[in-house]
């Protein structure tokens, strides 16, 4: 430990470490531009400068002189001030005047320090500078001419994106951020630019002018536009939601979120489901609940109990699927199934589909073997993890699947089940990393096990991980990556077939066949719509997606954004999502909807309030009691071994602002989708 002084108070703080994090260490706040935590050091604001003994008689800049024995800092002396008033004074000089029209207002770097540091008047008389603004696509807004070249900005994209698409050219007033000539930023991680932006240079282009900053109510929510579980806060003026913000979680998203989680909050408000319909002469038509759920409960009167069956979408929260498992229980049924892809996945080994490492869990690992995933696609900030770990040093990638660029250098070892059993057996090169790997991982993508043959790739994917040790007494290196928020969830629920219960596959083998005459979709909407025959379908969820068009009946529940409800991610930790508004129209939330048909049909389940649910769920599976943390899986024989497909693996996604109805939605993910199919090409949408 080194002792330093500082503001007259001695301290000890670790070696290394610099002058800024110290008198943070101490609680003495240093302003700054340029310099972030998770950002190399640039030191080019000069406005951290403090007052360094032992030294030269001149201000220093904290954040890039690391701490000394015995070194005395002042930061609230004459000379101190003095210097960051010059600071500000230079950084103001061809900064413009137009905080009032700026969406950075109220939340601006610049004006917080300008007001203990800045002039009330400027002794410069020449012309601002002016710079043209940039085109970086349809996510961020430049006015490049207040930016004050902090290039936090450049330093992301290099650093943390690991996509090399901006830099500076020029010299001093000269200087300015471009991007390569006629490309926008292709990063799915872009738009934590804009938070990173101290000035208004970079702002929000779906968000500008329509709202200020003190007008919004926030509340803190869960993301679940994929099954990472990203904290974030949502910000709403009325019953709009008007911007979405990451919030800090060191162990999920630290404080990052990917450009769908923060931009395709637009398909909230449209193509909307805000009252019941039932389908008349072949036409939905708008209906009454009574009406709805009379159709529904008049259509299961007819059937026998194995006639009925329900199937939960990738959004579904697990109040609302332990309340349709109950549901489904009363009227004695036991088809239900929450995987919409059908993974073979499921029982009693919990290993099996949790991304067992952990997220933070990552930064530990010191080799990692990707089979069947592309996390750039699936899972974002989980990729930007692990580039971060590969920044680190020490930590070679292996991939069986598709090469994709994934920000970081990789070893291709071969596209697919062929491979994977080669390195189960040793037979490859790369096996002797995973050998001298301490603590080795492997990364199995969802898609792999959604195969016909995903039993036989999960049970090779376990074998690989005990063979290399990958898990051991403190530590679990098999990690299975999830894409949709409900998944794991559900899994944990056991919304899963009972004793003779069907599958998805099974669910629409039999209602095309007859068998099954009612099929109840949770916000399903990624299944095989045509092949639910004659059945009676009816359609519980918030978007007039493809479950929707299909359905007989219609229910209309609300959004992630809507409801306070749970969702498990990936890695198997249980977080809460509270309601930001209201629901559109005659829109509910869906376990209230569950339990108002179960009186309407003469199967009333036992809990009438929110609280009480949760206190069943907690019943059943104790591992809810405790939003936040995670309960460890103990390690188990999973999958089925046998033959493959030798077909190579392929992701599920191929577009990454699509995948849900949410995202579908979205007018900036259609942007966005139409940025990407042009290969990064500016289009000119200016909004």
């Amino acid at each position: 430990m080194v002792k330093v002084t500082i503001d007259g108070t001695e301290i000890e703080v670790e070696p290394g470490i610099t002058v800024l994090q110290a008198c943070e260490q101490a609680g003495v706040e240093i302003p700054r531009f340029c310099y972030h935590d998770r950002l190399s050091i640039a030191g080019n604001c000069r406005m951290c400068l403090v007052e360094v003994a032992p030294g030269p008689p001149k201000p220093a800049a904290s954040c890039a002189m690391p701490v000394g024995e015995g070194m005395e800092v002042k930061t609230d002396s004459e000379m101190v001030r003095k210097a960051r008033r010059g600071v500000m004074e230079m950084l103001l000089i061809n900064h413009p005047l137009d905080c009032p029209i700026c969406d950075q207002g109220g939340e601006c770097d610049l004006q917080d320090q300008a007001l203990y540091y800045g002039l009330d008047r400027s002794r410069f008389e020449e012309n601002k500078r002016a710079v043209p603004d940039k085109d970086f696509g349809p996510l961020i807004k430049t006015e490049m001419t207040r930016c004050i070249h902090c290039t936090r900005c450049i330093r992301f994209a290099t650093e943390i994106a690991g996509v090399e698409e901006l830099g500076a050219t020029g010299r001093g007033e000269d200087m300015e951020i471009v991007t390569y000539v006629g490309k926008a930023i292709t990063s799915e991680m872009s738009g934590n630019m804009i938070d990173l932006c101290p000035v208004g240079a970079l702002t929000s282009k779906p968000f500008a002018f329509t709202a200020r900053s003190w007008e919004l109510r926030n509340a803190e929510s869960v993301d679940v536009l994929d099954a990472v579980g990203s904290n974030i806060r949502v910000d709403t003026l009325g019953a709009e939601v008007k911007r979405i913000l990451p919030r800090l979680n060191e162990d999920v998203n630290e404080e990052w979120i990917s450009d769908k989680t923060r931009f395709a909050y637009d398909g909230l408000m449209r193509q909307r489901l805000d009252r019941p319909y039932v389908r008349r002469d072949g036409k939905l038509t708008a209906a009454s609940w009574d009406d709805a759920f009379a159709a529904i409960a008049g259509r299961i009167k007819g059937l026998e109990p194995t006639a009925v069956a329900a199937i939960a979408g990738d959004l579904a929260d697990c109040e609302s699927m332990a309340a349709l498992k109950d549901l489904m229980a009363a009227l004695g049924s036991p088809h239900i199934d929450c995987r919409q892809d059908g993974a073979k996945i499921g029982g009693d080994a919990r290993a099996a589909w949790l991304f067992n490492s952990t997220i933070a869990g990552i930064d530990t690992a010191d080799a990692c073997l990707i089979i069947g995933a592309n996390p750039r696609m699936e899972a974002a900030i989980i990729n930007t993890r692990l580039r971060g770990r590969w920044t680190g040093g020490g930590f070679p990638i292996g991939v069986i699947g598709e090469d994709a660029d994934l920000t970081y250098p990789t070893t291709h070892l071969g596209p697919g089940p062929e491979t994977l059993s080669a390195v189960a057996e040793g037979g490859d090169d790369f096996c002797a990393r995973l050998e001298d790997a301490e603590r080795p991982m492997v990364i199995l993508g969802s898609g792999a096990v959604a195969r016909e043959d995903g039993a036989a790739v999960l049970a090779a994917a376990r074998a690989v991980a005990e063979r290399f040790g990958c898990v051991g007494d403190d530590w679990n290196g098999f990690n299975l990556l999830q894409r949709a928020a409900s998944r794991v969830g559900g899994l944990e629920l056991g919304f899963l077939p009972g004793d003779g219960g069907r599958d998805v596959a099974g669910i629409l083998a039999g209602a095309c066949s007859g068998e099954i005459g009612l099929v109840w979709l949770l916000g399903a909407d990624e299944i095989d719509m045509t092949g639910l025959g004659d059945a009676l379908v009816v359609y519980q969820g918030h978007h007039g997606d493809a479950g929707a068009n299909r359905a007989d009946v219609i229910l209309p529940g609300a959004a992630y954004t809507e409801k306070n409800a749970t969702y498990v991610n990936t890695e198997g930790r249980v977080q809460r999502a509270r309601a930001a508004h209201f629901p559109p129209g005659e829109a509910k939330e869906d376990w209230a909807i569950i339990r108002a048909f179960s009186a309407a049909c003469g199967k009333t389940l036992p809990y009438d309030s929110l609280d009480a649910l949760r206190a069943r769920i907690l019943e059943a599976n104790p591992g809810f009691g405790e939003p936040g943390t995670i309960v460890p899986a103990p390690w188990a024989e999973f999958g089925v071994a046998g033959d493959m497909d030798p077909a190579p693996f392929a992701s599920p996604i191929d577009n990454f602002y699509m995948t849900d109805p949410i995202s579908r939605a979205s007018v900036t993910m259609a942007r966005c989708t139409e940025m990407l199919a042009g290969g990064g090409e500016n289009t000119g949408t200016d909004g």
